[in-house]
C-alpha cells in the first residue's frame, strides 16, 4: 500500500444510470466552436480544419444541483454540450471504423464560462485556462450506457434557463462527428477510460445570474436540472 505524505482527495466521479456503480473521470477534454452559428456569435468563421480543444480538471464534475456562483467573474455563461465517456473498450489503432467502440455512454452538460476572463486573455493573446477549468464549471447529468441512448443526427440538444429557450440545435448541426473528434483527441493524447469528452455547444450562449434555473436536455436520452447559487 502506498504511504502518502497526506491522504489523497476522493477520486472524482459521476453517477450511471440504472446502476450503483460509479463512473470514475479521468480527464475532461472540451471541442470549441463545434457549432457553426456558436463560432460565428464569437467572432470566427467556422472552419473544417482541424478540432479546437481544452480541457478542465477532471474534478470540475459536479453532480449537485446547487452550482456556486464562481469568484473574479461578472458575466458567468452557460454552455450546453453532448458528453461522451469513454470506457474500457479503447481500441490499440484508432480508426474511423472502430472509434466508437470506446464510448461507455452519453450525458448532456454544461460548459461554464468565466466570459469576462476569456475575452480578456483573448485580447491579449493569453492562454484562458482560469475562464474554463475553475472548480464546478462541468454540471453533468447521470451516464446513460451507449447501447440504450440511441442517439443520432437528429437529436437534439437544448437548454431553458428560468424557463425560457435560450439554445438549441441539433447533433447533425456539430462540424465535427464524435468519430471525428476521437480520432483528433487519439492523435493527441493516450485516451484511457474515465475521459470525457464535451463536444461543443450550440449558438445562444448567454449570462447566469445568481438564483437562476436552469434544464439541459439531450433529447430522449438524458436531462440536467440546476440552480446557480
Amino acid at each position: 500500500m502506498t504511504d502518502y505524505a497526506f491522504p489523497p482527495p476522493d477520486q472524482a466521479s459521476i453517477g450511471i444510470a440504472g446502476s450503483r456503480k460509479r463512473y470514475p473521470v479521468h480527464r475532461i477534454y472540451c471541442v470549441g466552436r463545434n457549432f457553426a452559428e456558436h463560432a460565428r456569435e464569437m467572432g470566427a468563421e467556422p472552419s473544417k480544419g482541424s478540432p479546437v480543444f481544452f480541457m478542465k480538471p477532471a474534478d470540475a464534475v459536479i453532480q449537485n444541483n446547487a452550482i456556486p456562483y464562481p469568484g473574479c467573474t461578472q458575466d458567468l455563461h452557460h454552455e450546453v454540450e453532448l458528453v461522451v465517456a469513454l470506457g474500457s473498450s479503447l481500441p490499440e489503432h484508432w480508426t474511423a471504423e472502430n472509434a466508437m467502440q470506446a464510448v461507455y455512454g452519453y450525458a448532456v452538460g454544461l460548459d461554464l464560462t468565466r466570459r469576462d476572463l476569456q475575452a480578456a486573455a483573448k485580447e491579449k493573446r493569453l492562454p484562458w485556462d482560469t475562464s474554463k477549468g475553475f472548480d464546478a464549471s462541468a454540471p453533468i447529468s447521470d451516464l446513460i450506457p451507449a447501447a440504450q441512448a440511441g442517439i443520432d443526427a437528429d437529436t437534439v440538444l437544448s437548454l431553458h434557463v428560468n424557463g425560457s429557450l435560450r439554445q438549441k440545435g441539433c447533433l447533425g448541426d456539430m462540424i465535427f462527428s464524435v468519430t471525428d473528434i476521437l480520432l483528433a483527441l487519439s492523435e493527441l493524447y493516450i485516451l484511457q477510460p474515465g475521459d470525457l469528452v464535451f463536444m461543443g455547444t450550440p449558438s445562444g450562449v448567454a449570462a447566469l445570474q445568481k438564483g437562476d434555473h436552469y434544464h439541459a436536455v439531450l433529447q430522449g436520452v438524458a436531462e440536467l436540472h440546476g440552480t446557480i447559487i
